[in-house]
């Protein structure tokens, strides 16, 4: 029965990485494709590529997610406590695909551990919590904000003699290399996310043990279930990000994704804190569409996404806590 357990919620949690690509996948390329510096077929394949490479570059955000948050009790009542959670990520990153709604899947996940492990009665650490998930998900995006907008004033200025036409194909062209840096930093921060919860199940199935790092064969498909998701695309969102926030030009969307990338591997390498992709790339769209003017960017947009991020950890958490009811009910 354990051995059952083990293998549901691993296959939960990459079902989980592969919605987790195909949502996420706008973050990384949509600022690209509506600028047109790259044509939607070569953008996805590149950022499919990158996250898979991506999520090789570490596990300090991995072992922050599988030992930080919460302490789910071994056997059959830790399973059913993280399948919980995966059910309460999955349904709400579902929910806000068909929405168009860029919200996090970070934030989903995150709700929904917390969700099922206060269903389950077991240990939330919330000193954790409040430190490596609420204080990055509020500081991230204006952080993101505010650099970029400081960048892109730092563009203008430097290209201020520049001729238009040159300057708007060369960013065209460096925006390549800019969105190939957000993928990167994409698969660095959210394949990690899904490593955490596996070695969780390990560890409670007595497979591993705590502390012992990240199995290859658990690098491997998390990375290729993220790369696969990502393949397949998350077009309504990438609509949202590219086009419905502000008509980005190339240079607003080089300072975005350089932002936005600098932001993401700051919070991997230096803090270990697992943030959202989703949060960190929005608000430096946000902020480097303000420099052309306040009113160009479409504020009411952006608001609800905002709401949206508000609302994800607590809708994650409720799903999760009657998914664990209702398989305790049948299974326990």
């Amino acid at each position: 029965m354990e051995t059952l357990s083990l293998v549901v919620v691993i296959g939960a949690a990459l079902f989980f990485t592969y919605t987790n690509g195909f949502h996420d996948s706008a973050n990384a390329i949509a600022t690209s494709i509506s600028t047109r510096a790259l044509t939607p077929r070569v953008a996805v394949g590149m950022a499919a590529c990158l996250n898979l490479a991506g999520a090789f570059l570490g596990q300090e955000v991995a072992e922050t997610v599988s030992e930080g948050l919460i302490d789910a009790p071994t056997g059959d009542e830790g399973m059913i406590i993280l399948f919980a959670a995966l059910v309460g990520a999955i349904v709400w990153n579902l929910v806000s695909w068909y929405l168009g709604l860029p919200s996090s899947s970070s934030h989903a996940l995150f709700g929904g551990l917390v969700g099922a492990a206060l269903a389950g009665t077991s240990t939330v650490y919330w000193d954790g919590v409040l430190a490596k998930v609420i204080l990055p998900m509020f500081l991230s995006p204006v952080i993101g904000l505010i650099l970029g907008y400081l960048v892109m004033v730092a563009i203008l200025w430097a290209f201020r003699r520049a001729n238009p036409h040159r300057a708007q194909r060369g960013f065209r062209m460096a925006q390549t290399v800019s969105a190939a840096g957000m993928a990167l930093g994409h698969g660095l921060q959210d394949a990690q996310k899904t490593m955490g919860v596996v070695v969780m199940a390990l560890v409670i199935a007595d497979v591993e043990e705590e502390g012992g790092g990240i199995p290859v064969w658990v690098k491997i498909t998390c990375a290729g279930m993220l790369s696969l998701g990502t393949y397949v695309g998350g077009w309504r969102i990438m609509r949202t990000l590219g086009r419905r926030i502000i008509e980005l030009d190339p240079p607003r969307g080089f300072a975005a994704e350089t932002t936005a990338a600098s932001v993401l591997y700051a919070a991997s390498y230096i803090f270990h804190a697992p943030v959202s992709t989703t949060h960190v790339i929005t608000a430096a769209i946000m902020g480097s569409g303000a420099t052309r003017r306040l009113s160009a960017v479409r504020w009411q947009v952006a608001k609800n996404i905002v709401l949206g991020w508000f609302i994800t950890m607590p809708a994650a958490a409720g799903v999760a806590a009657v998914s664990y009811v209702l398989v305790h009910f049948v299974f326990a």
